[in-house]
Formats: structure tokens, sequence, C-alpha cells
């Protein structure tokens, strides 16, 4: 299927903003980076694929390669380098363009692995660089969801956006653009290979760990663990790798942008709280996978809960990072037993969200909504259930239960 859809965070890297800047998209792979150089791009822009054996090879033996050529070239240009972490020594060229000649060049980059320009010491272009993320297609770059009533992003034109998706797919199969784009029959298959790849070129290529066999079970416990509070010590004893390994390889899959940290809220209060982190990652179809779990409705019977919260926190985790630092996630969860799934900080509020797979929320489910906004009830005013019903619901005077398809 060869349609191409619009995302969000396109918008931000051509606004003017970044205009006389070098931009750098970091991204998992197959969340769209390429597509979307390809889509920014025009006829004349120079695009340089160093997924490319050849490419790379060519800039990795010739050092000044990228220099003469760019050099060569009369006016000002667009200049895209794709998986940019293959060959790091690129960014010290770029830079020595970008300052030799302000404004001829206007470079998009890509990367999928922050840790690879780390490890070679490489020049993230300080002063001169916009950073930008991408992440799974979320909601408003779906067809058929409202307007977010929990966490709103700011309009931008996304005219071409990703067919509707229902929400057994969207836990199952998760969110990434050539999944959702695949006809249903491949999805699981394409799923089980992307991770098979993932270990392949990200991991083994690229020397991230030694123990390839230890990791892929690593991988596989990380991932049923997915969105529990942390225990290293249990993890540790299941896999039998050592936790100062483990924290490594946590690292790695957060340097490669497939998973994060969810850490607890810690507002000032009396109550006694949880502040060990959870681990996510970064698509409930890939978490899938990697749990060797059947990708089919089978899983859905045992654990559409799970999958449903995960991807809901995901979904908002992804929003957060597009709206910029000022937003923020945490959980909270107290000693005593009060929980709250997710909770959302923004530059003015703070909102607790619970998420339920149940089609009708009970009073049940307001409980711990109550007690976090009577704790903190300076800075949070309104909390909100996300769930399958299929209205709105005034479940008290301070919480709303909302339908998924409009968080």
């Amino acid at each position: 299927m060869n349609k191409i859809c619009d995302r969000w965070v396109g918008s931000e890297i051509t606004g003017k903003v970044s205009k006389r800047k070098v931009k750098i998209l970091f991204g998992a792979r197959q969340t769209g980076k390429s597509t979307l150089l390809k889509k920014i791009s025009d006829s004349s822009t120079v695009l340089i694929n160093l997924q490319d054996r050849s490419e790379r090879l060519l800039y990795e033996k010739n050092p000044d390669e990228l220099i003469k050529r760019l050099r060569a070239i009369k006016g000002r240009k667009k200049i895209s380098i794709d998986e940019i972490q293959k060959v790091p020594q690129l960014l010290g060229d770029i830079q020595l363009l970008y300052d030799e000649s302000p404004g001829k060049f206007d470079f998009i980059l890509s990367g999928s692995s922050a840790r690879k320009l780390r490890g070679a010491s490489a020049n993230l272009l300080p002063g001169r660089a916009h950073q930008y993320k991408i992440f799974p297609v979320i909601t408003s770059e779906m067809d058929s969801t409202k307007e977010s009533s929990v966490l709103r992003l700011k309009k931008v034109n996304v005219k071409q956006k990703f067919p509707a998706q229902n929400i057994e797919d969207i836990i199952l199969y998760g969110t990434l653009p050539g999944i959702m784009l695949e006809a249903k029959h491949a999805k699981g298959k394409t799923l089980e290979t992307y991770t098979e790849l993932y270990l392949e070129e990200e991991i083994r290529r690229e020397a991230l760990v030694k123990d390839i066999g230890h990791f892929s079970n690593f991988l596989e416990l990380a991932a049923i663990e997915s969105g529990n509070v942390m225990n290293l010590t249990g993890i540790s004893q299941q896999s039998g790798v050592p936790v100062s390994t483990l924290k490594t390889y946590y690292q790695v899959l957060v340097d490669t942008f497939v998973g994060y940290w969810i850490p607890p809220f810690t507002f000032r209060s009396r109550k006694r709280i949880l502040k060990t982190p959870k681990f996510y990652f970064f698509d409930t179809g890939v978490r899938n996978a990697l749990s060797r779990l059947p990708l089919s409705s089978k899983i859905l019977k045992i654990q559409a809960g799970k999958l449903f919260e995960q991807w809901v926190i995901t979904e908002l985790y992804h929003r957060c990072n597009y709206l910029g630092k000022g937003y923020r996630l945490s959980y909270w969860k107290t000693v005593s037993g009060s929980e709250v799934d997710v909770v959302i900080t923004t530059p003015d509020k703070v909102i607790p969200v619970e998420v339920k797979w149940t089609v009708s929320p009970a009073k049940k489910d307001v409980r711990s909504l109550e007690v976090f906004l009577d704790t903190y009830n300076r800075v949070a005013k309104q909390g909100f259930i996300i769930c399958r019903t299929p209205y709105r619901l005034q479940m008290s005077k301070r919480i709303t239960a909302i339908p998924w398809q409009e968080f």
C-alpha cells in the first residue's frame, strides 16, 4: 500500500521556528522517519540514505566526501540524511558546512540511536540544531477520532490521515505506520519480523550489547513486565542477568527509542508513595511480539485491560513529547494502596487519569482519583476516566468518564 499519510511532527519540522537550524529527527525504527523525510523533500533535495550499505560505505571510506559534494552545489539546497548514527562523524562536517555558508543548506537529519551518537562522542551541533522525535501514530493522525478532552495538541496541517482503527486492533497490533496500513492477516508476522530485525540490526550490528542471547531473554521478560513497577531483582533472578547489566540493557532500549521510564509523581504531600519508576515499550504491538504472546484475539481475553492501559499511557507520553518540556507524565501509588494510572503535569495544572477497559465505569473507579484530587487540591482540579463508554459520563463533581476515541 503506497498511501503516504501526514504526520503531526512534519509541520513542526518545516515551520518557522526551525527555519535556520539543522533539524534532527529521532525515533525508533519503522516509526516513519524515512517516509517523512521523503514527504517534506522536493525534487531538488539531496537525499542521503545511510541505511543503504553502499552509500554508507562511500562516506565511511571517504571522510571528506560530503564536504566536497556539498561545496560543489550552487545556491540554497535542502539536504536530507537518513540514519545519521550510521556514520556519526558526518555531524562534524555538517557543522563545518553550516558555519561556512550560513543559510545555504537546509539540513534535515534522522536517527534511530542516540546511544550510537553519544558513544562515538559525536558533535550534536549545540546551538545550531533543533531536535524532534517521531513516535507511532497518535489518535490525531487517525480518521474518525474527536478532538482531545484531556491533553490537546495544537492544530497542525494533517490532511491525509491514517485509517480509523478499532480499539482491539490498536492494543493488539499497535500503531506503527506500516503495520496500520497492512492487511490484518499480515500484521502479526510483520511484527514478529520487526522484533527479529531489531535484534539483528540495532543490537548485533551496532554492538550495543555483547551477549545477544541474554539480551533476547531480557527483552521477553521486559516486555512482559512493561507497565509494572520496576523490580530489577526479580527480573535478574528470572533471566540470570546481573542487575548492573539489566540497567545497561534498559538504557539501550531508551537510547534506541524503543521504551521509556515513567517516574512516580513526587509533588509534596504527607502520604507515603512508591518511588520506583515504571518502564513502558513504545508500542503495544511490539510489546506483544517481544512477549511471544499469540498475536490474535485470544490475548485480549486475558490481557485487554492491561494492554488498553499501556496504549493510553504511551499515547499520552507521545503527546507530551510533541507538546514540549512543560508537559510530562508520572504515576501515583501510595503505600496504603491508592493508585492513579497516570498523572499529566502541564505548565498550569495537574490532571489525574484512570484507565479502564470497562464500558460502564462504576463508583469504585472514582475513589483513587478523588483521593488524589483531595491530596493535591491546589494544583489538581479535575480528573478523568478513559474507558470504552459510548458517551461522556459525569461520575462526580470533579471526575468525567470519556470514550477512548476522544481522550
